[in-house]
This record gives structure tokens, sequence and C-alpha cells, in this order.
């Protein structure tokens, strides 16, 4: 007798939870936030609003007798960065020819499991390329990172104080000293060897820690592969691993300072080598990155039920996320590491 769709449904919303655990687990980026409570859920909308805090809201006033007039003059510092959601959905399909080729619940029940696995390893790589490269043809309205050569991503190669990039409709050039990354152009010297690869590095984490609130700093780097192994050969005999069994996911990443450098294997993105756009880490500070999703869409799976006109079921699940910024000034961007 065939597993009924409630089963099936009821049995699969179990390993999905699991699934989704792993997704987080093997993304750095989702890992971190998760970890720090980055994870916002909002009850839908057409859009997302979301309050920056781009300036000063008022002044001080100091007071040696007690009768100072107080300046109540205030800015109008708060904006609403506004973005469109990223929707998806990806469903999970079984075939009659495939239920009747393999009998047994059990047998059903492993297909599917199958299936969803195959389906949760494409949504984390297509999430890896849209927000750390900008370049999946699949999640186009998810933001990205990279700026360097699309006007709309978070971090791009421009000096601080001089970028131009529309991030949640608003333009940087517009606030200057609050609302643009961090940038540093490390000239091919991770790949030649030079010391001055780690100088360049830490500059950057240097910079993004100056203009952090409340003292933070970066906490994950991801870098290319490139980046990555000229930063480990730099580091000869002092180098510092961070212990396996303290990642979720078993991954080994290297420490620099306070944060934990990861290799991307979509970095280097950007422009072709040796081209001036290239794209060879993100030093990310990441108690002001922050994921939304929606209530209603927070990776919920339906029913499964037959597919009309095909002889085959299928289950759907359901997906509306966004990645944004509160502070762009505490984040930074390494270019040319490479080449």
């Amino acid at each position: 007798m065939a597993i009924s769709n409630a089963i099936l449904s009821s049995t699969l919303r179990i390993l999905l939870d699991e699934e989704v655990d792993n997704l987080f687990r093997a993304t750095p980026l989702l890992s971190q936030m998760k970890k720090k409570g980055q994870i916002d859920l909002f009850d839908g909308g057409q859009r997302l609003d979301v309050p920056l805090i781009l300036a000063d809201h008022s002044s001080i006033t100091q007071l040696a007798t007690g009768y100072e007039a107080i300046n109540l003059a205030v800015a109008d510092s708060l904006r609403n960065a506004s973005y469109e959601w990223c929707d998806f959905v990806a469903p999970i399909v079984i075939t009659h020819k495939e239920e009747t080729s393999n009998k047994g619940e059990r047998a059903i029940v492993s297909i599917a499991e199958a299936r969803m696995k195959s389906v949760m390893g494409m949504l984390q790589r297509e999430f890896e390329t849209q927000v750390i490269a900008g370049t999946s043809a699949v999640l186009t309205e998810l933001n990205t990172l990279q700026g360097a050569t699309l006007p709309t991503g978070f971090l791009e190669e421009n000096a601080f104080g001089t970028q131009t990039n529309v991030i949640g409709g608003i333009s940087k050039a517009a606030f200057p000293n609050n609302y643009q990354n961090q940038t540093v152009n490390s000239a091919a010297a991770f790949s030649t060897g030079a010391a001055t690869g780690i100088t360049d590095l830490t500059n950057l984490y240097i910079q993004c820690q100056n203009m952090t609130p409340n003292a933070g700093a970066p906490d994950l780097i991801l870098s290319s592969a490139a980046m990555y192994a000229g930063y480990k050969r730099l580091l000869f005999a002092n180098e510092r691993f961070i212990g396996e069994d303290t990642l979720d996911g078993g991954r080994l990443a290297l420490a620099f300072h306070g944060a934990q450098m990861y290799v991307d294997p979509f970095l280097p993105a950007g422009g072709a080598a040796p081209g001036p756009t290239q794209v060879s880490g993100y030093a990310l500070n990441t108690d002001y990155m922050r994921l939304a999703m929606d209530t209603d869409a927070n990776f919920k799976m339906d029913d499964f039920e037959s597919i009309s006109g095909y002889c085959a079921r299928s289950a759907k699940i359901y997906v509306r996320v966004q990645l944004y910024a509160q502070h762009l000034a505490s984040q930074g961007l390494i270019v040319n590491a490479e080449t």
C-alpha cells in the first residue's frame, strides 16, 4: 500500500528542519548571524522596510552650573531602507513510476529524502552565489555584498566617502560618513607573499573597527582560496587555527585578530583577473548584518498532493527572505589580493 500524502508530508517536515539547520551551519555568514541572533521574522508586507540611523540625532550639552540652556535641535537622522522581498519556491516531486518501482513506505520516504537534500543543497549554492558574487540566475532579488561591479551591492571598491551605489533606495553619496563601506586594494600582496598583505588586511580591520558603534569589530572574514593560502603562508609558525570542534559543520578556519577567516568558493568575484575590480574578500561585522524572513514563508512546506495531468505528486518549500546591512561603515572589502 502506498504511503499516504499526510504521513509522507509529516515525515519530510521533520527532515526539513534538520536540512535547514545544515544549510545554516554550512554557510559561514548564515551560521555567524544565527549565533548572534541576527535572523528576524517579519509578518509579510509588499516590501521590507528597515530603519537606518545615518547621522547623529541630537547634540550634547555640557552642564557646568546646571542652568545651561539645553540644545534641543535634532536632526532627521532616521531613514528607511526599502527592499523587495526575494520570494522563491522549490518543489519535491515523486513520480508514480518511481513509487511502483520502489515498494514499501521506507523506499518512498528515502526517495523523498534524497530529493529534499538535493533541493536544500541547491538553495545553499544559489544563496552563496548571489550573496557573495551577485551572479545567481535564480535568486536575483536577493541582496548581494558584491558592489564592486553591481550598482546595488553593499560593498564597493571606491574609497570611503566617494561611493555612489544605491542600497535600499538610499544613495551612498548622500551619506558619505555613515552609509559607506571600508575598502583596501591589496595589489597582489597575498599572491607574492609580501608581508604587506597582512598589513593591508589589518588596516581594513582597523578601519572597520574605528567606524563601528560600541567598540565592535569584524568577526567574519570571507576570503578567496588564493588570499587564504597567501595569508596562511605568511603566518608560518605563528599561524593560529580555530579548532574544528568549535565550528558548526566542522569547517577549518584561520584566526585573524578576533575574526574567523573562511575560504568562500565564490570568491574572487567581480572583474576577471587581472581586472581592477577583483573582489578577494569581505571583512564583516555580523552584529550589523541581518537576515529577514517572512513568518509564513520561513522554509514552510505544504502537503504532498497529486499533480494535475501528471502521474506524480509533489510538495513545495516556500521561502521569502532578504539580507540587509544596518551599518555599512562597519563592513570592509579587500580587492586585488591575488593579482
